[in-house]
């Protein structure tokens, strides 16, 4: 079922799309890399502040010193395997289980990070780097491993071999300047390049050919005849006035989003033309938007009062040594004491270091800023972050919403209810009370239809952050016609995550009445509008969209198959195209879609319920079967395809 190559299954999937895009497009012209050595004869100083910092330690070649791991033949074992660290000569290698199950000898390609915890980069097949789930513990001086409840073998989509665990595909452009991911979907092969391993200076500040040669000769304006260059021959100018554009940039690495290309944007791309924001869903935050999975900070950032006010990442972060402009409460006080600070007048001048607010002992834990407003989780094992959406302690939405709060994280012999009486005690006079928008998202996260009032409210609340609007719109995506109606006017919002989840709601409305509405939305300045209303005019008549609207459609269809096809290394990319397929009643290209998605990811129980349905759809109860089979052989304790299988 899965021998067809996959150049034609992608083909024959995405030629739902319409014809004339190729596998690789040439990216607009840009200035070349030069490199953060040549960066640095000019910008010396910031250049040594950078140079131990963990951007530029991201991502190393394996040498004595970059190295942390004891590869002195240590051992450990998980689920029966035994792994060992040990050194030909130079080299350092790793004896653990490969894809077939069995121990083999890899040879350690690259190490990623320096504290908390390092990671190892091994070559499964030329050109394709995998992750190693056996990390160094770098404080503890250990081997670990990131995810000791689970016991995935050999095949596992989340095995270190695995599709999730791609260095090429999952994390390369963040630890990486001027990234090309250059996978090959004919040979299912990578052919990966960067102008530089580490974050470098030119990926947060732009390829610097141009400004070098500004910089040797002002006067000549190398950049003139350079479209859309600073004056300085830079692609990225920041800005005293312009916090959008340094959050917006930081904000590529630092977020939890799907990609739309193949390799790093060109600093100063808006963010929403590179990528689409993963929004505030069960499984990657609590109700009420506080984090649950690791979501990287913009999305806790968009929540904050901070953000709303202009605060930017360098308020509080050096950009260049990668860490805090102060130790301690003294991050905060930078703004919050009685003295302000004069870039936000609006801002509250008083003691807040004090324990007539915090109520704990000075200098304990409880009296830091950070444990009462950015809670903590630890991901990856070891690796504390914090929560950046800066909020107050609502422990009495707690019990109601299952969301976490900060009081009973350090009180852990205590409850919600406590918690709650505690803060209402000490600050009886606190706005920060009442209804909160995570009641709502609780229940909808239950029962959608049971919340379509309330959740219509909340996307209309101009007072709430634009995520949280979204978010709203996002449950209410399969509530109905009715609801798209309702929302109507949200299509032309300001913020482009409202816009697009309002787009995706008009998918349930009549076909006239979709085109008329998302017709705007196709030439929409940002990248992530156009593909989602391309997206949710799949299956809409054509004969309905007006001659000078089709090209407008034509080009964001495009868009969106590019995307597609930029990330066919991902199995939810086919899992996209095989729904699409089947919304054009294409069930050819609908099966090769899922069975690759199968066979990127076993485990991905959808692929293959879909293949099985397909198959029963077309009268081939025998395809189903053996679809089913292969799924329940890959995932023999899943009762749904063990339900699937009685019926048939």
């Amino acid at each position: 079922m899965f021998r067809t190559q996959l150049p034609l299954a992608i083909l024959a999937a995405l030629a739902v799309f319409g014809t004339g895009l190729s596998f690789a497009e040439p990216p607009p012209k840009v200035p070349g890399y030069v490199g953060s050595k040549t960066c640095a004869d000019c910008h010396g100083a910031v250049a040594q502040a950078w140079s131990p910092s963990h951007h530029a330690l991201a991502w190393q070649k394996p040498t004595d010193s970059t190295v942390l791991g004891d590869f002195k033949d240590a051992h450990i074992e998980h689920n029966g395997i035994t792994s060992r660290f040990f050194r030909r000569g130079d080299k350092f290698f790793i004896e653990t289980d490969g894809p077939d199950g069995k121990l083999k000898d890899y040879e350690v390609q690259s190490v990623a990070g320096i504290e908390p915890l390092q990671q190892y980069l091994l070559e499964t097949k030329p050109g394709q780097l995998q992750t190693l789930d056996l990390s160094w513990d770098n404080t503890a001086k250990r081997w670990y491993h990131l995810y000791p409840d689970q016991n995935q073998k050999g095949g596992d989509g989340l095995h270190w071999t695995g599709p999730y665990k791609n260095w090429s595909a999952r994390c390369a452009e963040c630890h990486a300047t001027g990234f090309e991911k250059n996978y090959r979907p004919e040979t299912r092969s990578y052919a990966s390049t960067q102008a530089e391993i580490g974050v470098g200076c030119e990926a947060c500040h732009g390829p610097g050919e141009a400004h070098v040669a500004w910089a040797k000769d002002p006067d000549a304006k190398a950049s003139e005849n350079k479209s859309g260059l600073s004056k300085t021959g830079l692609t990225i100018a920041f800005s005293p006035d312009q916090a959008e554009t340094e959050i917006q940039q930081c904000a590529a690495c630092h977020s939890r989003r799907g990609p739309f290309g193949d390799q790093s944007p060109v600093p100063g791309t808006p963010f929403h033309d590179a990528y689409r924001l993963a929004l505030l869903r069960d499984g990657l935050y609590h109700a009420d938007g506080s984090i649950q999975d690791e979501v990287y900070v913009y999305g806790s950032f968009l929540q904050s009062k901070m953000y709303a006010k202009g605060v930017r990442c360098s308020d509080c972060h050096d950009p260049h040594q990668a860490e805090l402009k102060a130790t301690g409460n003294g991050v905060c006080t930078q703004c919050h004491s009685p003295a302000g600070n004069d870039r936000f007048p609006t801002l509250k001048k008083a003691s807040y270091d004090d324990p007539a607010h915090h109520f704990h002992e000075p200098g304990s834990p409880g009296a830091q800023c950070k444990s009462c407003h950015m809670i903590e989780r630890v991901y990856m094992g070891i690796d504390g972050r914090r929560d950046h959406s800066f909020r107050v302690p609502r422990p009495d939405l707690s019990e109601e919403t299952g969301a976490p709060n900060a009081c009973t994280d350090c009180h852990s012999d205590k409850n919600a209810a406590w918690a709650a009486a505690e803060i209402e005690r000490r600050y009886p006079d606190s706005k920060h009370r009442g209804p909160h928008f995570s009641q709502v998202f609780a229940a909808a996260r239950r029962e959608p239809a049971s919340q379509v009032d309330k959740l219509v409210t909340i996307a209309e609340d101009a007072s709430l952050p634009g995520i949280v609007r979204a978010t709203a719109l996002d449950l209410l995506r399969n509530t109905g016609p009715e609801t798209a109606t309702r929302i109507v006017r949200l299509l032309r919002h300001p913020d482009p995550l409202v816009r697009a989840a309002a787009i995706d709601i008009q998918t349930a409305a009549p076909p006239a009445e979709r085109i008329s509405r998302l017709e705007p939305a196709l030439d929409d300045q940002l990248k992530m509008v156009r593909i989602a209303a391309a997206r949710a005019l799949i299956g809409a008549p054509r004969s309905l969209v007006k001659p000078n609207v089709a090209p407008a459609l034509k080009a964001a269809s495009a868009e969106w198959r590019k995307s597609l096809i930029a990330n066919a290394d991902f199995p939810e990319s086919h899992m996209a195209v095989g729904g699409t397929a089947l919304a054009l009643r294409n069930p050819r290209a609908a099966l090769q879609a899922f069975g690759e998605a199968a066979r990127q990811d076993p485990q991905l129980i959808d692929a293959w319920v879909m293949l099985a349905r397909i198959q029963a759809a077309l009268g081939n109860r025998k395809g189903a079967r053996d679809a089913l089979n292969k799924g329940l052989a890959r995932n023999p304790e899943n009762e749904f395809i063990q339900s699937m299988l009685k019926q048939l």
